[in-house]
């Protein structure tokens, strides 16, 4: 996509003076120059053009508001005299993958008195000799150079301001995780309570079970002892029978006598 296109379409129907920030990555310029970016974006103070061709920046507009610059991965090897004059409050600048080739190249930079951080990483700049020194001696004013400072302590990341703010201000969320936690714990006494309902209900069926199997058992003891009886009743019966039946007998052989 074409850098004036491009330019257009991120504004999404605002105002060029309303914008704060415009990320044009990846798109072309036609000339190596910035295209469809005009003084009318007056603040402007983060402008992103990464992988966009640019081969200078000489067609920058007056920014004065602008503080970062990343133009990254482009073929940009000087010409960086219009920066002090167009963007004044620059405090950023990232002009890594370019073609800057000796300190010369950055020398208008000493014009930026409010830039702090300068990147230039995988330009051939960086392979000179006592590189770190020179461009901190050439550049007072800067504080990181590449990722860090002359003691080689690292810049902090802009990221860590945005962790430490998500993990200063969850109070809320924790708020609501105590309401979680306890109505986690309610439904957990509710199942504890069914539970122990369940098993007070589960044990009065047993018991329940159990006296009626003892209910059962001594019904069958005492039918066992009716029945008993009176197989008894039969069995003597019956003897007494055939004790008669004997006597009856006796007594006819004693008259035949």
């Amino acid at each position: 996509m074409e850098m004036k296109k491009r330019f257009s379409l991120e504004l999404r129907n605002r105002n060029p003076a309303e914008v704060a920030e415009l990320v044009v990555d990846n798109c072309r310029s036609t000339d190596g120059e910035v295209e469809g970016l005009t003084e009318e974006y007056s603040e402007l103070e983060v402008l992103s053009m990464v992988n966009v061709g640019l081969t200078s920046l000489s067609k920058l507009p007056s920014l004065p508001k602008l503080r970062k610059l990343e133009v990254s991965d482009n073929t940009i090897s000087g010409g960086l005299d219009t920066l002090a004059e167009k963007c004044p409050n620059l405090t950023y600048l990232n002009l890594s993958g370019n073609k800057i080739k000796g300190l010369s190249s950055i020398e208008p930079l000493q014009n930026l008195k409010n830039l702090q951080s300068l990147d230039l990483y995988s330009c051939e700049v960086t392979t000179l000799d006592d590189y770190r020194e020179s461009v901190f001696e050439l550049l007072p004013q800067l504080t990181y150079l590449d990722g860090y400072d002359q003691e080689d302590n690292e810049v902090p990341d802009s990221e860590a301001d945005n962790e430490d703010d998500d993990e200063a201000g969850p109070h809320g969320d924790d708020d609501e995780d105590d309401d979680e936690d306890e109505e986690d714990g309610s439904e957990g006494e509710e199942e504890e309570v069914g539970l122990s309902y369940l098993m007070k209900e589960g044990i009065q069926d047993e018991d329940d079970d159990g006296d009626y199997v003892e209910e059962e058992e001594e019904d069958k003891e005492e039918d066992e002892e009716e029945d008993g009886d009176e197989d008894g009743a039969e069995v003597r019966g019956e003897k007494r029978k055939r004790d008669e039946d004997d006597e009856g007998e006796e007594e006819e052989d004693d008259d035949d006598e």
